[in-house]
């Protein structure tokens, strides 16, 4: 007999009624590459303050001068160390999104069983691409009043995702296959897979091979 950590006698002989196994995790590097430039849009910290202050007040904030070089600068993510980069969490939604593509498994399922691995406070992704371009572009905001904004565009661009997976659960083929169809959906402003209308051509990526 064996002593258990309350006193009790507990028989090896007898197996519990419960035995769970450790779940197994392994990491998957999968490089993916840009079909169609990368428009990125970091909500800055600047504009969370002034919509702050608005919300704070009964008065409207005053409105600043645009600066173009400002704001683009501003809509980039960046990694602690200075490289541009991506939310990995980004890239997660669209191989899970790319789930309706597929028979036999759900967003669900990819959902619990896939994670994309970023790095910093951010959780990005580097992106390895030359320098952006500075985009203007006109926008409806408010009540159909127009403004312009102003964002960095990639391209061309690659990155090199790392994926967290359950082994036991999901192939390796599976999650290439998941990845590389996620590319069709995309990531980024005006994506084909924006929740404001599926009407872009952006962000878009292919698994090459």
């Amino acid at each position: 007999m064996v002593a258990s950590t309350n006193g009790t006698a507990t028989d090896p002989a007898i197996e519990p009624a419960i035995s769970l196994r450790r779940i197994e995790r392994e990491t998957l590097s999968i490089t993916i590459v840009g079909t169609a430039p990368l428009i990125v849009h970091r909500f800055d910290e600047k504009a969370k303050q002034m919509m702050l202050e608005a919300q704070q007040s009964k008065t409207r904030a005053k409105k600043e001068a645009k600066d173009p070089i400002a704001q683009y600068e501003a809509s980039k993510y960046k990694l602690p160390d200075g490289r541009d980069g991506f939310p990995a969490v980004g890239f997660k939604a669209a191989t899970v999104g790319a789930a309706r593509l597929f028979d036999g498994i759900s967003m669900v399922q990819v959902k619990q069983l896939i994670r994309v691995l970023g790095e910093g406070p951010e959780q990005l992704v580097p992106l390895v691409a030359p320098e952006p371009i500075m985009r203007e572009d006109t926008v409806r905001v408010g009540m159909g009043t127009a403004d312009l904004r102003y964002r960095a565009q990639y391209f061309p661009w690659s990155v090199e995702l790392l994926v967290q997976y359950v082994p036991s659960q999901i192939s390796v083929d599976s999650i290439v296959s998941l990845v590389d169809a996620g590319g069709i959906g995309g990531v980024g402003e005006w994506r084909p897979s924006s929740p404001k209308g599926a009407t872009g051509s952006y962000g878009t990526w292919e698994v090459p091979g």
